[in-house]
C-alpha cells in the first residue's frame, strides 16, 4: 500500500527523502509536475514484509527529519 506524507515544499520533500535514504529507508519524493504545486510529498510504500519494528523506525526517522 502507498501512503503519502504531504510535505508541501518540493525542496524540503527532496531533502527529507535524501536524509531517509542515508538512514537506510527508500522513500521517494513526489514533486511537481507529478503532483500539484505546493503539495510535494513523500511516497511511503509498505508491504507484508515490513514488521512493526520497520514501521516504528520509519516513523522515528520521519519525525526527526520533518521537524
Amino acid at each position: 500500500a502507498i501512503h503519502p506524507v504531504i510535505i508541501g515544499d518540493s525542496g524540503k520533500a527532496l531533502a527529507v527523502s535524501q536524509a531517509l535514504l542515508v538512514d537506510g529507508l527508500w522513500v521517494t519524493a513526489m514533486r511537481p509536475p507529478t503532483v500539484p504545486k505546493g503539495s510535494a510529498r513523500l511516497r511511503v510504500t509498505l508491504s507484508a514484509e515490513h514488521d512493526k519494528a520497520d514501521i516504528d523506525y520509519l516513523l522515528t526517522r520521519l519525525a526527526h527529519h520533518c521537524h
